[in-house]
């Protein structure tokens, strides 16, 4: 096995860990300070930011039997969205600059670009095993 496969599990576990601190930090120590759609925001930023760390993890153990590079392209696009979807959100909310909502985007484009790498990916594993 190769070792480059592992950082992706690594990054998951620190992303997760992150998600889950960031949501409890929100949730105890934003709640009462911030108006509600900030809040929302905020969720909907810890929300994607655990489901793609999960997507992620899913890269790095499909990685440990297939080593395909758009399963490395994919979890980097994931790992790109969470830093400027979730982490725009975050900052929006403690600072109050909605502007940083204009970068909240481009996070969701590297999540869908992740997607589409991670479909792309599966399809060319299925195809190599049918043959």
């Amino acid at each position: 096995m190769s070792s480059r496969r592992f950082p992706w599990i690594f990054a998951a576990a620190i992303s997760g860990f992150l998600a889950v601190a960031l949501g409890a930090f929100g949730a105890h120590a934003l709640a009462s300070r911030v108006d509600a759609s900030l809040l929302e925001a905020y969720r909907t930023g810890v929300l994607y930011h655990l489901v793609h760390s999960v997507a992620i993890l899913g890269c790095g153990l499909f990685l440990l039997t297939h080593d395909e590079r758009r399963i490395h392209h994919a979890a980097g696009y994931f790992l790109a969205g969470i830093v400027l979807f979730s982490g725009s959100l975050y900052i929006m909310t403690v600072t109050g600059a909605r502007w940083l909502g204009a970068v909240t985007p481009f996070g969701g484009i590297a999540f869908l670009s992740g997607w589409v790498q991670l479909a792309v990916a599966g399809w060319r594993v299925s195809r190599r095993s049918s043959l």
